[in-house]
């Protein structure tokens, strides 16, 4: 991604209007200000549209910051923008980008997927350096739901006992499935077992699953509203929103040892070099690194990775002991085809 000169310097909140969009397989929406025009607009300050392709669990939070950002925009250039969505599973949507959905700005559950989309042409290489905090915009951790309150798991083990269905996303089509792949694997890898016994460990996880949902958001409505399954295993923030709704079901987040789930975004250089919406684009995304979007996040569950808004909102989130990341398995462009490839651990594992 290449930077433009561009910088936010002013927020200006106001009322909007929205409307949905239905497109390309998945649930779109777009927003736009509806500012009074004048005879005296340029060319630069026309009305442009750019699409913004994220991952299911998000929609929450860009409802709340795309019009904050609609109307700085407006405040600031003249120009109105609408900005258009599409929600689906992490997975699922890098698909759609690289065999032709056209996105300007890519916010996904994790960095191979934008890797995927590098390799297919469509981003410039070195996009992880190009926005703050190495283009992570927010973070979360794996959150366990029993459907009984009196079950407790108090260690992963726990899981593959006692034959307990297991309700988590497929890992080729969920950006989130996988960070829950990991997340088992690495509860035993990371705390001294080997990876014999982390792949025995998960294979009782797998088949004790009855469903694999497509993104997080249908893994929440296979268990919460369809009843199926004796634990979830989910994001962090997807259970604290549905907490929100008024599921007010208790979930354990293991401190001993967890997932740093990790989600990038950047413009996608071939879109918006050939559309003319580099400037505004490239403004969104560093928009979502303001103290006002990180707060947004904070507020149906993400963890900021702004450290000045993640400290106002400490107490909101469990401190874990032994944090893994992403690197611990050596990075995503080593992770990604082991276990998740044609071939890989997770396929070795489903096909027994």
């Amino acid at each position: 991604m290449r930077k433009s000169n561009l910088s936010l310097k002013t927020l200006a909140i106001a009322t909007l209007l929205s409307s949905s969009l239905f497109a390309c397989g998945s649930p779109n929406q777009s927003i736009t200000s509806q500012p009074e025009t004048t005879a005296a607009q340029t060319q630069s300050q026309e009305p442009v549209t750019i699409t913004l392709v994220t991952y299911a669990v998000t929609r929450s939070a860009y409802e709340k910051i795309i019009p904050l950002f609609v109307e700085q925009w407006k405040a600031e250039t003249g120009q109105t923008v609408t900005i258009e969505q599409s929600y689906g599973g992490s997975g699922s949507q890098t698909r759609a980008v690289i065999d032709g959905l056209e996105a300007d700005i890519v916010a996904l559950a994790l960095g191979s997927d934008i890797n995927a989309i590098e390799e297919a042409g469509l981003i410039d290489p070195g996009w992880e350096t190009e926005a703050p905090r190495d283009s992570v915009i927010t973070s979360s951790v794996i959150a366990i739901v029993p459907r009984d309150p009196n079950l407790k798991i108090t260690q992963w083990t726990d899981l593959a006992e006692n034959d307990l269905e297991i309700i988590t996303a497929n890992p080729k089509t969920s950006g989130g499935a996988r960070w829950n792949f990991l997340g088992l694997w690495g509860a035993i890898t990371q705390t001294g077992g080997t990876e014999a016994e982390a792949r025995e460990f998960v294979t009782k996880i797998y088949k004790n699953a009855p469903i694999l949902p497509k993104n997080a958001r249908e893994s929440t409505d296979v268990f919460y509203q369809q009843g199926q399954g004796d634990i979830l295993l989910n994001y962090e923030n997807e259970v604290y929103l549905a907490n929100l709704q008024g599921e007010n079901q208790p979930y354990t987040i293991l401190t001993d040892f967890n997932i740093a789930i990790d989600n990038p975004v950047t413009v996608v250089d071939k879109t918006v070099d050939e559309r003319n919406t580099r400037d505004v684009s490239e403004a969104f995304v560093e928009f979502l690194f303001t103290p006002e979007a990180q707060a947004i996040f904070a507020e149906v569950g993400f963890r900021p990775t702004d450290p000045d808004v993640a400290a106002q909102v400490a107490d909101q989130y469990p401190a874990i002991e032994n944090l893994a990341t992403i690197e611990d398995f050596g990075g995503w462009r080593e992770a990604q085809p082991k276990f998740f490839g044609d071939g890989g651990i997770f396929d070795q594992i489903f096909q027994q």
